[in-house]
């Protein structure tokens, strides 16, 4: 490919077609932009051929995390796609989806989640190719953004304040730091980081009132070895 033709494949695919959109109207997500799966695998196959064919990916890893009682499964995969009758170099994308979930009732577990974080893994690939670029561009927020670092829950958000208290760390600063308003929106990456660090950290010392440090005597004159 001439380097005259860099945007090419960024500008055909970078539209997406309302039929292909659809507004998450509820829950945390509500307001963000959810691009139809299908749509990618049509872009890529009338651009490139049928997969395995004219592009296909190969799954590098699959694994679980935990937060708590809740689990993620995450999938890499490399996509390769044929230009000029020549395979790319691997194009990666890391995809996520929730496995175990705490729920009222109890622990919802998911049998699908490799598969959806197999979905996802493939359309953060293809965001490289710009594949729906207008949509990520604006605002640059989407349902797969949020679904990858969700907000931290009340009995990690008390583990955080305690230690905080035991570290001495300034909270409320650390969050300005980072643009967030409230312990509430702290979100789960977040949240990891800060604790590693604080169990990293050693424990803050309480300190004498300035009257009892006042009447401390100084016994150093008496202390036999100095």
């Amino acid at each position: 490919m001439k380097s005259s033709d860099n945007m090419v494949l960024y500008d055909k695919f970078r539209k997406v077609p309302e039929e292909a959109k659809k507004e998450i109207k509820a829950g945390r997500t509500k307001g963000f932009t959810d691009i139809n799966p299908m749509w990618r695998i049509k872009q890529l196959t009338e651009q490139f051929g049928p997969i395995g064919i004219g592009w296909y990916y190969k799954p590098i890893k699959k694994w679980l995390e935990n937060v708590g009682d809740e689990y993620a499964a995450f999938v890499d995969i490399e996509l390769y796609i044929r230009v000029d009758n020549e395979w790319s170099q691997p194009i990666s994308g890391t995809g996520g989806s929730k496995f175990a979930t705490v729920e009222k009732s109890g622990i919802y577990v998911s049998d699908e989640c490799f598969k959806m974080a197999t979905t996802d893994a493939i359309s953060v690939a293809c965001k490289q190719l710009g594949i729906g670029a207008d949509v990520y561009f604006d605002g640059d927020k989407t349902k797969y953004d949020m679904e990858k670092d969700p907000l931290i829950r009340e009995k990690d958000r008390e583990l955080l304040l305690q230690a905080a208290e035991r570290t001495g760390l300034n909270l409320d600063a650390a969050m300005k730091k980072r643009g967030i308003k409230s312990i509430e929106d702290i979100t789960v990456s977040v949240y990891t980081k800060w604790m590693i660090q604080l169990a990293n950290a050693e424990s803050k010392v309480p300190k004498a009132p300035e009257e009892e440090q006042e009447n401390i005597e100084d016994v150093s004159k008496d202390t036999p070895f100095k």
